[in-house]
């Protein structure tokens, strides 16, 4: 069954030939302003990792990668989920220091993924990770983190209109909302997490979700994240109000990492301590990793957002069911 909704009269602002040139624009352009707001270098980042390394993003802990056998290493490697943990294991191998970060990009294959207008099986983002001090593990840093990435995502707008006047109808928000998932559930109690989302972002335009993770008082979570990378009292989501669907459009999960601490307490309270003993784990509980933060910045989602596009199809190659083609043939929507 399909999950593909079609909005009524949508028309694509570009036509095929340009979609596919701006495509190109927004990833150099954007890449270009997050380097700089950032302090951020491109790296070489890889497609798969050895299972058990400990490497690997666990999202939610119910998603299975991709496996498979590597008989020259009498190995089995899987295709990554992200890159979360890679990139702090990066920074250390590499020795960056405070005030210095990578980005890479990050192709994955979630294949327990369901497809719908947002969501494929195939994920494109900017994984980018940087070095921090103790001093900057703070809710202050981690929302000017935040507003440097807004501004770098509307400057990319602005700049996207100047050579397609056709994507003036898309504005978005540089004013950030910040509230976090306790403050959502007390002001919209009787509402879902996702409802909670979508009626604080059309309110505001761009909104900032913090301090996912973790139960709040209802003994619910708002959305589930693994233990071992973020600090779920440091994380949060970047939303910006989609007109075109009529919803949020989630653009970045990013956060403050875990220290030993934070490790410790959120592996017990996720029911999975013996995790820690896998070999990056390891590395976080014996010091021999830095302290940072990161996330990552979906590729084919800022491009549906800046070209105003209704189906994540129309901006990256994937793989969907008859039902979804037919829909989008019918309303005159190009898969690519």
């Amino acid at each position: 069954m399909s999950n593909t909704q079609i909005p009524q009269n949508y028309k694509s602002l570009l036509g095929l030939y340009d979609t596919q040139k701006a495509i190109g624009l927004i990833k150099t352009i954007f890449q270009e302003k997050l380097c700089a707001a950032l302090h951020l270098k491109r790296v070489t980042a890889p497609l798969f990792v050895l299972h058990g390394s400990g490497l690997n993003d666990d999202l939610n802990g119910v998603e299975r990668p991709v496996r498979f056998d590597v008989p020259c290493l009498d190995e089995e490697a899987e295709v990554v989920h992200s890159l979360a943990k890679w990139k702090r294991f990066a920074l250390a191998k590499y020795g960056f220091r405070p005030g210095q970060g990578l980005v890479c990009d990050m192709n994955a294959i979630r294949r327990d993924e369901t497809p719908d207008n947002l969501h494929s099986i195939y994920v494109d983002q900017w994984d980018w990770e940087r070095v921090v001090t103790e001093k900057q593990r703070t809710i202050p840093f981690l929302k000017d983190t935040v507003r440097d990435i807004v501004d770098a995502v509307c400057a990319t707008a602005d700049e996207l209109r100047w050579k397609f006047p056709e994507l003036k109808k898309v504005r978005l928000g540089r004013e950030v909302t910040f509230i976090t998932t306790q403050e959502l559930e007390d002001t919209y109690p009787d509402l879902t997490p996702k409802e909670r989302e979508n009626e604080i972002t059309r309110l505001h335009g761009t909104v900032c979700i913090m301090q996912i993770g973790g139960k709040l008082a209802s003994g619910q979570v708002h959305d589930g994240r693994a233990p071992d990378y973020d600090d779920w009292t440091l994380n949060c989501d970047i939303l910006f109000w989609h007109k075109p669907l009529g919803c949020a459009l989630e653009l970045s999960s990013m956060g403050i990492r875990v220290d030993a601490a934070a490790l410790r307490r959120q592996l017990a309270e996720a029911g999975c301590p013996e995790r820690a003993e896998l070999p990056f784990h390891q590395m976080l509980l014996n010091g021999q990793l830095p302290l940072t933060m990161g996330g990552g910045i979906g590729q084919s989602r800022l491009c549906m957002l800046l070209l105003g596009k209704a189906h994540v199809g129309e901006v990256q190659v994937s793989l969907w069911d008859e039902e979804t083609r037919s829909a989008c043939e019918a309303a005159g929507v190009t898969l690519l």
